[in-house]
């Protein structure tokens, strides 16, 4: 008689694609197009200026205006948005009077038009929307085309802004400010200088390991982000070493689409909620606190909690990282073994002192890790005890294996 192994019983979930996929190398010709099929006639197009300066902007100007649709450019965009940058955003969308929200660029583009389209249909202020579905009316259609492969943002209903005088990051979800449409051209990412590169592609691996195992996670989220990682981890060193590599960069847009979705059905765990606050006192970019933390919240969730344990054992196991019928402990090792080569690889801090974070206020930045939302979803319960011991264990220096990004 077969003898079949017990399995987990499966999560309930409420699961929808809320938004189209459009994915292939110089598929941004179609964007003119894509946007008429959502009936807009006067698009805003909110970028960066290095954007505007890579000739992205204007590629994507002339092919909007080439389909009847006239264009307003806001193309001041800053990396971790704020309210004062979602107000100067939603004063361009109100001046062009636009029915239509391009996002293009990295997230922060993507959560600026979201933002901004949050309170040109909704009205109020950005507190008005931080929590989940507090937008009573429609919201404009948004085609989100990023020029990175990092955030997921372009699948995802989330914009995360920051309070222009606190400093904290408000995670606004609504299924209406969902894109519409997710146009990946893998051609768009080549202009990414290397560090960029790297970070970003730290992130998005980082996103599809801590979606896996989250409170939240469910049967969809699961694909996505086993899907996204086997995806993401053979390709971030392959665009970091051969950065005009199209398959490897289209695998590594697609791969952050996946754990974007992932993210949408499962939400995210205590590495994001230790990067945060490295992010916005310290100034680390995200992807690299991120990936600073990742592999000590791996272990911690490893050790602490059996379903977390399996699951990283599974993902291990379907990415080749480890062999079938290989017992967890040395499953989870391989799958972090692989996480600090790829980090090595991208020449990200493996250390608090090497991000330049005196330890000595771990205390407060566990204190403020703690209060993060992303925190209650973790797998293993994380307080400000648990986020002391995992800042802590991030003050070892590593010996990084691979080229600095």
């Amino acid at each position: 008689m077969m003898h079949v192994a017990p399995t987990a019983p499966l999560t309930p979930f409420d699961s929808s694609v809320r938004t189209r996929l459009v994915f292939g190398a110089g598929e941004l010709r179609k964007v003119g197009d894509l946007a008429k099929g959502l009936g807009g006639t006067r698009a805003l197009l909110v970028t960066d200026r290095g954007i505007v300066a890579a000739g992205h902007a204007g590629r994507t100007m002339d092919l909007l205006a080439g389909a009847g649709i006239a264009v307003t450019v806001f193309d001041g965009v800053r990396e971790n948005p704020t309210t004062a940058d979602v107000a100067a955003c939603l004063a361009a969308a109100r001046a062009g009077r636009a029915d239509i929200f391009i996002g293009l660029g990295g997230g922060s583009s993507m959560d600026t038009a979201k933002g901004a389209n949050f309170i040109l249909t909704n009205g109020g202020e950005m507190k008005d929307y931080w929590g989940v579905g507090k937008a009573t009316r429609p919201m404009l259609p948004l085609i989100a085309i990023p020029t990175t492969a990092g955030t997921g943002s372009e699948c995802q209903s989330a914009a995360l802004i920051a309070d222009e005088a606190t400093h904290q990051k408000m995670a606004c979800l609504d299924p209406k400010a969902a894109a519409r449409i997710a146009l990946l051209d893998p051609e768009l990412t080549v202009s990414q200088p290397r560090r960029v590169t790297a970070v970003t592609g730290i992130d998005a691996i980082a996103h599809a390991v801590e979606t896996l195992v989250t409170r939240k996670r469910n049967a969809v989220s699961e694909m996505y982000s086993s899907e996204a990682f086997k995806l993401l981890a053979p390709a971030l060193p392959r665009v970091i070493g051969f950065p005009g590599d199209i398959d490897a960069r289209g695998r590594m847009s697609l791969g952050a689409a996946f754990a974007g979705i992932a993210i949408e059905n499962s939400m995210l765990g205590a590495a994001h909620s230790a990067a945060n606050p490295l992010t916005a006192h310290h100034g680390v970019v995200h992807g690299a606190a991120v990936g600073l933390m990742l592999p000590h919240v791996v272990r911690f969730n490893a050790t602490g909690d059996p379903g977390a344990r399996a699951a990283y054992a599974a993902l291990a196991v379907a990415s080749g990282i480890a062999v079938s019928g290989e017992d967890e402990a040395s499953a989870v090792r391989a799958l972090l073994a692989r996480i600090e080569a790829l980090l090595d690889h991208a020449g990200t801090p493996r250390s608090l002192a090497e991000a330049g974070v005196d330890p000595a206020g771990i205390p407060d930045l566990a204190a403020e890790a703690a209060r993060q939302w992303t925190a209650t979803f973790n797998p293993r319960p994380a307080g400000v005890a648990e986020f002391i011991a995992l800042y802590t264990a991030a003050t070892v220096p590593r010996v990084a294996a691979g080229p600095k990004a």
